[in-house]
């Protein structure tokens, strides 16, 4: 028998200040050497949303390459392990984050990516990524498939229906089907059919959908979300990155918020599975044209550990 290999992880709870709240992600910094199969098997084994593995850049623009898996699939690009990632990377010195602003580039599967660490007194405060140019997909036809939808979700068709926004899907580097519901009490009812949203994913081209509303738990939030991504292996996410640009893009296109040069938005999610979440998306836009997503958050650490094979 070979000897075993034991490789260091951290684990840490990003869009949240505080343990056990916010979306959770396991980072491996040192993962040269493992087969893809075998950083399939440890994604599995950890059996978070995500599972993200730093290898050295193939780009000498970055200083890092991540590989994001959850434990079914390997995704080109995702929101909070990123932040997670780059979070865990500061804390454990293999990056230098000064007080202030300190700005890198991170390699994934589908580029480069800026990435900002927010630092006060030797502590990261804050992560912000920026995401791929939104692209919008094309709105579904809400008369041919409101049935379809609600049955998906569980809800009743007229708390859908009434929404005077589209149903469409929309991409930051993730593509979601994002669709508006009438109340907080209506999303907070969904009960999510995973065969059925599957189906509706494929038929549309999304890895998930986003629900929304503009009632909110927190004065200070602009929308209450829910992300349900089955095909990927996620029922419901506590807090989703991707899917937040996604929709910050949308907000600001559709006119759901009041728009400036510089738009503002806070995502609150997670909250229906005791995981409340926090995201902030910042949205660029020049002459009604979006120009840049960025989102970003607060991460806590609160597993350092080792996995032996």
């Amino acid at each position: 028998m070979p000897d075993p290999r034991s490789l260091k992880f951290y684990q840490a709870d990003v869009f949240t200040g505080q343990p056990f709240g916010g979306n959770p992600v396991a980072v491996f910094p040192e993962a040269l050497g493992l087969t893809d199969d075998q950083l399939q098997r440890i994604a599995r084994e950890m059996n978070l949303s995500e599972t993200v593995f730093v290898l050295p850049p193939t780009d000498g623009a970055a200083v890092v390459r991540l590989r994001i898996f959850t434990p079914t699939q390997e995704l080109p690009f995702a929101g909070h392990p990123v932040l997670g990632t780059f979070y865990v990377l500061a804390e454990i010195g293999m990056i230098a984050a000064t007080d202030g602003i300190t700005r890198v580039m991170q390699e994934c599967n589908i580029g480069l990516f800026p990435v900002e660490l927010h630092a006060q007194d030797g502590q990261v405060t804050q992560v912000v990524m920026t995401q791929p140019k939104p692209e919008f997909l094309g709105p579904v036809d809400k008369v041919e498939n409101l049935y379809a939808i609600a049955n998906a979700l569980g809800v009743p068709k007229y708390v859908i229906s009434d929404m005077k926004w589209p149903i469409e899907v929309v991409s930051t580097g993730f593509p979601v089907l994002i669709v508006p519901v009438r109340t907080l009490t209506a999303v907070r009812s969904i009960r999510p059919d995973a065969s059925a949203i599957m189906e509706l994913c494929d038929r549309f081209g999304a890895n998930g959908i986003m629900t929304f509303t503009t009632v909110t738990v927190e004065p200070s939030a602009t929308v209450h979300a829910r992300m349900f991504a089955p095909s990927v292996g996620i029922l419901e996410d506590p807090a989703t990155g991707s899917a937040s640009g996604a929709l910050g893009a949308y907000l600001v296109q559709n006119g759901v918020v009041a728009v400036a040069p510089t738009t503002d938005i806070v995502v609150e999610q997670g909250y229906e599975i005791e995981r409340p979440s926090q995201i902030l998306v910042r949205i660029e836009s020049d002459d009604d044209m979006i120009q840049s997503v960025k989102v970003g958050g607060q991460c806590v650490m609160v597993v350092e550990g080792t996995l032996t094979f």
